[in-house]
This record gives structure tokens, C-alpha cells and sequence, in this order.
């Protein structure tokens, strides 16, 4: 019967190649939108994941997510220093400047501010150079994205200069830090330097990083740090899926990749369901003849559902290769770093192209049951 089964759905060229296109097309959409829509998420929590050597994020009251800064002051960073169970605590500055390179190419950076004397927050993955050089003077480190935007075309090399506030600075070290949300360029420097770079404002302290002392866990430390300061202090994994939340909460994001999904999830069903009906009209004499000599409805609903289940496979195998290779080709490309296809998507894909399987094989089965062996005989 299987064997049957195979004949009847390759039988066809046109129609079997139809199903399989309809499944791989959804596949693909559905695979490669939501792996886009999980990369950009990722992206806005990116500089948080960035930072290893502390577990422990402070900062205003009412933040909501991580570019959303109200300055804390100096006598904040000393009060969380004197929380019990706070190991250490260093400040951390963000915000934004423009850069400009000798040539006059200019455009905004995010600038990170670390503390002068230990450097926490700056990525560990190092392309070329010495971070540590950062403590000297008018001295900076650039991701491989700003460096490749200022000198297009040209080696790595540390030495070169930005501009920055009137400021010439030297690139010291290329740095391989995830890419943030809205792709440009970062530049990292010391704490005192950043806010030289930005102009003086009254306050410019926009994070606390705090490690928890030995002995004590981060939830204990977080809570100790809000209740005796009043400010906010989250666990980076904690911080990172709030500002992921805010993001999709109020951001037009969700909404617009979730409609390209289920434009994929109800084409693929129309059309596999359409073809695959076509396919089984197509062939009721051959089902007729079975029931005639006396096959069961079972068996026969197993050969249909066999049918739907080889074109699923071939369709899914097919879609999710068309995503691999898209992100492979695309994995060079600095502009479209931190995207990829990650196991659960794939997961979730196979379970709606089972779905859509399920779908278009439902209606088929139904006419099948309730065909009469008879139509054999008939003209």
C-alpha cells in the first residue's frame, strides 16, 4: 500500500512538485521572518550581553528599557557601593556622538563609557589590539562595524584617528561586540573621557554595573540595592529581557512580521490544501478500485495522510535549506550580524508545516471515506 501510495502522489509531476513548492515557500517565509524577528529583539539587548564581568544593572527608577537613560548622580554610584553584599561597583556611561574621519566622513556612534580604572563592560572578543591602551589618553576602541564604515576597503590596522567633539582620538583596539539595534557604529573609551565627548550636562552617570560579594546571590544584592537606594537594580539576563519586552510591547515589530507569518501559514494551507484536493479528486477511481476489493477506510486514510506527511518533509527540508543557506551567505555581511536560525525556530516551523500538512490532507480524507467503491464502474 505504501508503494501505491508513492505512485499515486508522484504519478503527477506537476501537481507533486506544486505541494512541494507550496510547503518549502511557508517554510521559508515562516523560518527566515521569524529568525529576522528574533535577531532584531536580540540586537536591542546586544550591549547588555556584551558586559561579562558584571551581573548586576542599576539604574533609574522609572527606566524602561536599556536607550532609554535618565542620569544617575556620583552620590549614587557611592550609596550602592555601601549596600551590604555589593562586592564592587563601577560606573558605565552610554550615549551618542558623531565621529568623523580624516577624510570628513562623518556619522553618530554609540558611545560607551567604562570605568577608567578596570575597563568593566567592554566586550571580551577582541579583534586587534590591547584594550587595556584604553587608559591612556585620547584613546579609543571601535567595533567592526564603525572601522569598516571610516576606512572602507582597508586592513585592520590600529593608529588611525577620529574626530569626536573636537577631540582626535586613536583607535587602540577593534572590538567584536553584537550588534546593536540601530546599526551604527560603537565606540568604547574611558568613563571620564565619554563625557568630555558629549558635552558637559549636570549629571551623566547612565548605568551602574555591581558584582555581588561571594556568598550572596544577585537576586538578594538587587533587592538589598532597591530598597536602600530607591533605584532600579536588575540582573543583566533580567534587564536584557525587559528591554526585549519593551521593544515588542510598543514597537510595531511584532505585529508586522507576525502578519508576513501568518500570510505564509495560510498560503501554504490554501494552496497545499487546493492542490493536494485536486490531487485526490483526481484520483477516486483508484481509491474506489481499492475499496472495491476490499480495502479498509484506515488504510486508506494512511495512505493519504503518508502522501501529506513525504510532501511536508520534502517541502520542509527544502524551506529550511533555502533559510540556512540564506543566513551562510549572509554571514560576512556586518550589517546583518547576530541574525541566524536558531533550534526552537526550526521546531516551531516543522510543528506549523505540520499543521498546514494536517489541513490540506483533512479535506481529502473526508471525500475519500464517503466515496462509494461503485464510481470504479462508472464512465
Amino acid at each position: 500500500m505504501r508503494y501505491i501510495a508513492w505512485q499515486m502522489l508522484t504519478g503527477d509531476r506537476a501537481k507533486y512538485l506544486g505541494l512541494i513548492f507550496a510547503i518549502a515557500f511557508s517554510t521559508f517565509l515562516m523560518s527566515h521572518q521569524v529568525s529576522i524577528f528574533c535577531g532584531l529583539m536580540n540586537r536591542t539587548a546586544s550591549q547588555i550581553d556584551d558586559v561579562h564581568d558584571a551581573s548586576i544593572w542599576v539604574m533609574d527608577a522609572k527606566t524602561q528599557y536599556l536607550d532609554e537613560v535618565k542620569a544617575l548622580t556620583d552620590q549614587d554610584l557611592y550609596r550602592i557601593r555601601g549596600v551590604e553584599g555589593v562586592q564592587w561597583a563601577v560606573p558605565l556611561f552610554k550615549g551618542t556622538s558623531r565621529a568623523k574621519a580624516p577624510d570628513g566622513k562623518f556619522r553618530g556612534v554609540i558611545l560607551m563609557g567604562l570605568d577608567d580604572a578596570s575597563l568593566v563592560g567592554l566586550p571580551r572578543s577582541v579583534r586587534l589590539g590591547d584594550p587595556r591602551q584604553l587608559r591612556d589618553p585620547e584613546t579609543i576602541a571601535i567595533d567592526e562595524t564603525g572601522y569598516r564604515f571610516f576606512f572602507p576597503g582597508e586592513p585592520y590596522a590600529l593608529g588611525r584617528t577620529l574626530d569626536l567633539n573636537d577631540h582626535t582620538l586613536k583607535i587602540v583596539a577593534i572590538i567584536n561586540s553584537s550588534a546593536p539595534f540601530v546599526n551604527l557604529p560603537v565606540v568604547y573609551t574611558r568613563y571620564t573621557q565619554a563625557r568630555d565627548l558629549v558635552g558637559r550636562e549636570r549629571n551623566q552617570l547612565s548605568f551602574v554595573l555591581a558584582q555581588a560579594a561571594p556568598g550572596v546571590t544577585d537576586a538578594e544584592v538587587t533587592r538589598r540595592i532597591t530598597e536602600r537606594t530607591g533605584l532600579k537594580a536588575l540582573t543583566g539576563n533580567a534587564f536584557g529581557w525587559e528591554t526585549i519586552w519593551y521593544y515588542i510591547q510598543n514597537t510595531g515589530i511584532p505585529i508586522n512580521f507576525g502578519i508576513t507569518v501568518v500570510i505564509a501559514l495560510v498560503v501554504g494551507t490554501v494552496v497545499a490544501g487546493q492542490t493536494f484536493y485536486l490531487f485526490t479528486v483526481e484520483n477516486l477511481k483508484q481509491f474506489g478500485a481499492l475499496k472495491a476489493i476490499g480495502v479498509s477506510d484506515w488504510r486508506i486514510v494512511g495512505m493519504i495522510l503518508m502522501q501529506a506527511l513525504i510532501v511536508g518533509a520534502v517541502g520542509y527540508g527544502l524551506g529550511i535549506a533555502m533559510t540556512a543557506g540564506f543566513f551562510v551567505a549572509t554571514a560576512d555581511n556586518l550589517d546583518l550580524r547576530g541574525f541566524r536560525m536558531m533550534p526552537e525556530i526550526m521546531l516551531g516551523t516543522a510543528a506549523a508545516v505540520f499543521l498546514i500538512v494536517f489541513l490540506a490532507s483533512a479535506v481529502s480524507v473526508r471525500r475519500v471515506v464517503v466515496l462509494e467503491p461503485a464510481v470504479v464502474f462508472r464512465g
